[in-house]
């Protein structure tokens, strides 16, 4: 009898179920934050909350019993050591579902699932970009530079320069077959 073990199955075998749910749970505890469809997110809440109460136990039968979920020790030491201390001071709610859009296809509700308590990841900045006027006028030195220098090989080379081809010169570029089918096909953005 399966008295009061209503979850939602996914549309999935067991085995299947389970392995989607652990799948997201890694996924969630890597990234922090997944897009994900609102069933899904539902069904791997009380998994996430389980491993992060886990996490606040910081015993060696808790870090057990997380690896027995997770297969990764990489991961589980990730749990323990900068993920569950986040939440010391939480008593529950580690999650949050927020709903963006709804799926052109099947019309699925989709969802961002993240951790309530984010740590920002700093990303390493772009080298600033040079405005072209001084990067032109660090070409002409160098070329200046290059001029000057005495010639080391003795055979000469000539530059290749590309001319086009008289016959093209007056057509339009083809269409290729697909490219009017595009348009029609485009992915329409909703908004809730």
């Amino acid at each position: 009898m399966r008295h009061a073990k209503s979850k939602n199955r996914l549309n999935r075998y067991t085995s299947w179920r389970k392995a989607t749910l652990i799948s997201m749970a890694k996924s969630i505890l890597i990234y922090q934050s997944i897009k994900t469809t609102e069933a899904k997110a539902k069904a791997v809440r009380p998994l996430i909350d389980k491993l992060i109460t886990l996490g606040k136990e910081n015993t060696l039968t808790a870090k057990r019993r997380a690896f027995n979920i997770l297969q990764d020790h990489k991961l589980v030491q990730q749990l323990f050591s900068d993920i569950a201390p986040r939440f010391v001071n939480r008593a529950g709610g580690y999650t949050r579902i927020i709903r963006y859009d709804v799926r052109r296809g099947d019309s699925a509700t989709l969802s961002v699932m993240e951790l309530t308590e984010i740590k920002k990841i700093e990303r390493k900045k772009k080298a600033a970009k040079i405005p072209k006027a001084q990067e032109h006028d660090e070409h002409e030195e160098k070329a200046q530079e290059q001029q000057e220098k005495p010639a080391e090989h003795t055979h000469e080379t000539k530059p290749i320069t590309k001319e086009p081809k008289p016959e093209l010169e007056g057509k339009k570029p083809v269409k290729k077959f697909l490219g009017g089918l595009k348009t029609i096909f485009k992915k329409q953005k909703r908004a809730f």
